[in-house]
C-alpha cells in the first residue's frame, strides 16, 4: 500500500532517524530494556577497554524498531569512537566496501543494516577484514591480475538483520557476540516515553497518557517515540497543549491506531480472513491477492505482530485467525475451525 504505516518498526521515511538522533541514549546507562544484552556489552566493552582493543564483532537480529541502529551508537560512544552507518544493500561492489573499511580510524565502528543482504562477492571481502584486519583486493584481471592487500585499523563490525536466517554460514560464524532483541514491555516502553518526553520538552506528561501509548506501540521503542511525537502535535494544536489521556486516545483515533495497536492494514487484514475466508486456513498468497498486497510485506510487516498477540496462527495448510481476533473484531468463526488446527505450525 502507498499509505505509510505509523505502527510500522521501519522508519517512514528517509529522514525520521535523523529525527530522532535527539531522543537516543548517548551510554548504556541510558539505555532502556535488553538487559541481557546490555549486561554482555558491558562486559565486552569493559574487557576492550582494558586491553585497549576494538570490541568483538556483534550481529544483533530481530524485528525493526527495538534499537539495533541506536546500540550501535552506544557503542561507538563507549568506545570514544567514530560510527559509519551503511546497509548491505547499498555495498553493491568490493570497492564500496574497500573506501569504506580504509577510512576507519582504531576502535570505530562500522554498522550494517540488513547485513544479509550483502552481495555474496562483496561478503568474502569482509572475511579477512573481520578476522585479520586486513582486505585482499584484486586489480585488473586475466594474466595481468595482481592481489593488493590493505592493512585496516583494528574496528568493530556490527551487523543488524530482520532476517537471521538468510544470514550466511560462514558470515555468522565471525561474530564473536550474537544477540536476539526482544519487543520491550508496556512498562519498559513507558519509562522510554517518559524520557523522550523530557527530551521533547512535554512538561509533566499524565502518566495514564503514556500509559496508553506505551499499550499501543506494539513493544516497539521506534513507534512508540513516533506515536509520542504525533499526538505532541495533537495535543499542541488541537488542546491547548493538553497532554492528557483523552488527548491520547483522540490523537491516535484520528490515526487509525486502535487500544491493542493494530491499524488499518491489519484490521483488514484480519478482516479478509474473517469475512472472505470464513476464518481460515487460508494461503498467504490468497491474502495478498484479495488485498492487492505484497505477500512478503504482510508476513514481514503485519503477521510478526498478529503472531504476537495472539491473533492469527500458522497452520498446515495456511493462515487462519485465533478464536481472540474473532471476538475482538466481532466475527464469527466457522465451526470447522478446531483448536488443533489453530496451534499447528505450518
Amino acid at each position: 500500500m502507498a499509505k505509510q504505516r505509523i505502527v510500522s518498526g521501519q522508519p517512514t521515511h528517509d529522514t525520521e532517524d535523523v529525527a530522532a538522533l535527539s531522543l537516543r541514549p548517548a551510554t548504556l546507562d541510558e539505555y532502556i530494556g535488553q538487559a541481557k544484552l546490555v549486561e554482555k556489552l558491558r562486559i565486552a566493552l569493559g574487557a576492550a577497554k582494558q586491553r585497549d582493543e576494538a570490541m568483538e564483532h556483534v550481529l544483533l537480529h530481530g524485528p525493526p524498531g527495538l534499537g539495533k541502529t541506536t546500540l550501535a551508537h552506544v557503542i561507538a560512544n563507549e568506545m570514544a569512537a567514530q560510527v559509519t552507518v551503511t546497509s548491505g544493500p547499498a555495498i553493491t561492489k568490493g570497492a564500496d566496501l574497500v573506501g569504506t573499511l580504509t577510512k576507519l580510524q582504531p576502535h570505530d565502528v562500522l554498522f550494517i543494516d540488513e547485513v544479509h543482504r550483502m552481495p555474496v562477492a562483496v561478503e568474502e571481502y569482509v572475511y579477512s577484514a573481520m578476522e585479520d584486519y586486513k582486505i585482499d583486493f584484486v586489480v585488473d584481471s586475466g594474466m595481468h591480475a595482481k592481489t593488493i592487500t590493505l592493512p585496516l585499523k583494528p574496528f568493530t563490525l556490527i551487523g543488524a538483520t530482520t532476517r537471521a536466517g538468510l544470514l550466511s554460514g560462514p558470515m555468522r560464524s565471525r561474530f564473536g557476540l550474537t544477540h536476539h532483541l526482544d519487543f520491550y514491555g508496556t512498562d519498559e516502553t513507558q519509562t522510554i516515553l517518559r524520557r523522550s518526553a523530557g527530551l521533547l520538552g512535554i512538561e509533566n506528561p499524565d502518566e495514564e497518557a503514556l500509559a496508553v501509548i506505551a499499550s499501543r506501540s506494539r513493544g516497539t521503542p521506534r513507534v512508540a517515540n513516533r506515536l509520542l511525537r504525533r499526538v505532541r502535535d495533537f495535543a499542541m494544536m488541537r488542546r491547548e497543549g493538553q497532554f492528557s489521556r483523552q488527548t491520547v486516545v483522540e490523537a491516535l483515533e484520528l490515526e487509525g491506531v486502535d487500544a491493542l495497536g493494530l491499524d488499518e492494514l491489519d484490521r483488514m487484514y484480519l478482516q479478509t480472513i474473517g469475512d472472505v475466508y470464513r476464518g481460515g486456513p487460508v494461503g498467504l498468497e490468497a491474502i495478498a491477492a484479495t488485498l492487492s498486497e505484497d505477500a512478503g510485506t504482510l508476513e514481514d510487516m503485519v503477521e510478526p505482530y498478529l503472531l504476537q498477540i495472539g491473533f492469527l496462527a500458522r497452520t498446515r495448510r495456511g493462515r487462519q485467525l485465533t478464536r481472540r481476533a474473532a471476538e475482538h473484531l466481532g466475527l464469527s468463526l466457522s465451526d470447522q475451525a478446531t483448536e488443533g488446527d489453530l496451534f499447528d505450525e505450518g
